[in-house]
């Protein structure tokens, strides 16, 4: 699969887009902002976030049974959330997570392997410029039929960033109201709770910074998708609507557990 240009939106005008450079916390307050941006999308505000994890959490992929984790023994001991979005699970740790959150008025929800591409293709872009040649996995190299292992990092699928046959990115998608959200990991270095995954670190020898990743790969992402960024923080009415979420929700087994 080649690499599409923007040039079908570079007619329209740059859509405003808020930029959110966070800090590490744990998985239940993470996945409930996310909802909260995509909320805030189905009302018309945009959104691009970049985030950390206070220590090692497993996610689960919104379909995936609760009881399949006991299957990977390194990650018994983390913490337990279930994303709102679908995939394997993830292990996180070591990691530059994004989420971005997009309005239906925009164009771009229409389309949502476009997305997938120029996100990945936004870090691949950055990622040369450490010295780290990654790669977008084509269409021609899907395996249909075989079964899917526990872990996303494991699983193989069109679009996810690939350091030799390690993959270092993947992404998933959630919509809301005609709003998307998309969010995904990209892997800087193994962790001891996932030990079969190498990150950018073990498979391409380069140690590398999430913030001074966080600031490259935003600008490469609005130069692709015409979004005119600006650094705000979560307003108040946001920052409740994330707690309330976390409480009421991500922090439960009737959520994390519902499989």
């Amino acid at each position: 699969m080649c690499r599409r240009t923007t040039n079908m939106h570079r007619s329209e005008s740059p859509l405003p887009c808020r930029l959110l450079v966070e800090g590490a916390d744990a998985g239940p307050r993470q996945m409930a902002v996310d909802e909260v941006l995509l909320e805030g999308a189905a009302e018309g505000r945009a959104t691009l976030r970049f985030y950390r994890w206070s220590q090692p959490t497993l996610s689960l992929g919104y379909f995936q049974s609760a009881s399949a984790r006991r299957s990977h023994l390194a990650s018994r001991a983390c913490p337990l959330v279930r994303r709102q979005t679908g995939g394997g699970a993830i292990l996180h740790d070591v990691e530059l997570t994004y989420s971005l959150a997009i309005p239906r008025a925009h164009g771009l929800t229409g389309d949502s392997t476009f997305l997938y591409e120029a996100v990945h293709d936004a870090v691949i872009d950055v990622l040369s410029t450490f010295g780290v040649a990654a790669r977008r996995r084509t269409a021609a190299e899907e395996i249909r039929g075989a079964a899917q292992p526990f872990l996303c990092f494991q699983r193989r699928t069109w679009g996810d960033v690939l350091l030799g046959d390690d993959k270092v990115c993947g992404s998933a998608q959630r919509r809301r109201r005609g709003a998307i959200l998309q969010h995904g990991s990209l892997l800087l270095a193994r962790s001891a709770c996932a030990p079969e995954l190498p990150g950018i670190n073990e498979a391409g020898g380069v140690e590398l910074d999430a913030l001074e990743l966080a600031k490259k790969w935003g600008p490469a992402i609005a130069g692709r998708l015409a979004l005119k960024l600006s650094e705000a923080p979560l307003s108040t009415a946001e920052r409740q609507a994330a707690e309330r979420l976390k409480r009421e929700k991500y922090d439960l087994d009737p959520w994390n557990r519902r499989r």
